[in-house]
C-alpha cells in the first residue's frame, strides 16, 4: 500500500468550501435538485431502542414518501443494525430500495476480528446489499495503517456481493491530514464508498472534511480510473445543506458521481425537509414539519 503525501492546506479547504456554499441555483435546477438529493439518502434508525415494527414502519416510509405526490423517487436505501436485516429485506420486497447494515461493533469498532467478521458474514447473508463498517480508530491514530488494511480488507472479502461503505469517523481523527490518509487507506483496501462518520459523534459530516474525501476519491480516479463512492453522514438534516453539497461535489468529482450510485447522505430527517422544499416548490404552500412522520 503506497499512501501518498498530501497534506492539507486547511485554509485553503475553508475558503474552497465557503465559495461553493455562497453559490444559488434556479428555481428548476433546485426542483431537479431536491429529487437527486430524496434519491440519495440512507433513510437510517441506529438506536438502542430499534424493534422490528419501527424498521417496518421505516420501510413503509421510504416506498411511500408523499401521497399526493406519487412519482417521487424513492430513498436509496434504509440502513439498520444487523439483527434487523432479514425484516428490512422482508418489508422492501419488491421495491427498489437497498437493505445496508451497520456492522463490525457499530459504532466504536472496538471488537475483535473474527466478531466483526461473523457480524458481516451474518447481514450479507440476511439479505444486506451494503456492509456500512467502522474503522479501528485507536490503531488508526496510533500509526497502525497496515492492521487498519488488513480489516478492511478481511471484511471486504466476506461481504460477498454487498457493497462495503466504510466509516472514518472523522470527528475522532483531528486533523484533515488524517482524513486524507485514511481515505486513501480505504480506497486502496477496497472499499465502495468511503463514509465520513456513524452520526453518533460530534462533529459528524462537515463541508470541510468531505471536500477531503472527494479530493482523495478524484485523485484515485485520475490514477486507476476507479470509481469510488462517497456518504456524508451525520449532521445533514436540512435541504440547503444537502444541495450545497451536492453542488460541491459536482465541482470536485462531476457528472458522474450524481447519482445514487456513487453518492449517499446518511440521514433520519433530511428526507422531510426536502419533502416540505419539494411541496412548496409544487404548491406554493411551505408545509409544517408535523405534517410528515418522524420515522
Amino acid at each position: 500500500m503506497i499512501l501518498s503525501n498530501t497534506k492539507i492546506d486547511a485554509v485553503g479547504i475553508k475558503e474552497r468550501v465557503a465559495r461553493l456554499q455562497s453559490r444559488s441555483i434556479k428555481a428548476t435546477s433546485k426542483q431537479q435538485a431536491l429529487n437527486m438529493a430524496l434519491s440519495m439518502i440512507d433513510l437510517t434508525t441506529l438506536e438502542g431502542r430499534d424493534s422490528p415494527n419501527k424498521v417496518r414502519q421505516l420501510c413503509y416510509k421510504a416506498t411511500h414518501l408523499h401521497e399526493n405526490f406519487p412519482n417521487l423517487p424513492n430513498v436509496a436505501a434504509i440502513c439498520v443494525y444487523a439483527p434487523l436485516v432479514k425484516t428490512a429485506r422482508h418489508a422492501l420486497k419488491g421495491s427498489n430500495v437497498k437493505v445496508a447494515s451497520v456492522a463490525t461493533a457499530f459504532p466504536s469498532g472496538m471488537s475483535d476480528i473474527d466478531s466483526k467478521l461473523n457480524e458481516v458474514k451474518r447481514a450479507a447473508e440476511d439479505g444486506a446489499d451494503e456492509i456500512d463498517m467502522v474503522i479501528s480508530r485507536g490503531r488508526f491514530l496510533s500509526g497502525d495503517y497496515n492492521y487498519v488494511a488488513d480489516e478492511i480488507q478481511k471484511i471486504k472479502e466476506v461481504c460477498g456481493s454487498a457493497h462495503l461503505k466504510v466509516i472514518l469517523e472523522t470527528g475522532e481523527l483531528v486533523t484533515l491530514d488524517n482524513v486524507r490518509i485514511a481515505s486513501e487507506l480505504a480506497i486502496q483496501s477496497g472499499a465502495d464508498f468511503i463514509k465520513t462518520s456513524t452520526g453518533k459523534v460530534q462533529p459528524a459530516a462537515t463541508p470541510e472534511v468531505t471536500l477531503v474525501m472527494m479530493q482523495a476519491i478524484r485523485d484515485h480516479y485520475i490514477k486507476s480510473g476507479k470509481l469510488v463512492g462517497l456518504k456524508p453522514a451525520g449532521g445533514i438534516s436540512k435541504s440547503k445543506q444537502a444541495i450545497q453539497y451536492l453542488i460541491m461535489l459536482r465541482e470536485t468529482l462531476g457528472q458522474s458521481w450524481l447519482n445514487p450510485k456513487l453518492f449517499r447522505f446518511g440521514a433520519s430527517s433530511l428526507a422531510n425537509d426536502i419533502l416540505m422544499q419539494i411541496v412548496k416548490q409544487n404548491t406554493g404552500i411551505y408545509q409544517s414539519a408535523d405534517y410528515f412522520s418522524l420515522d
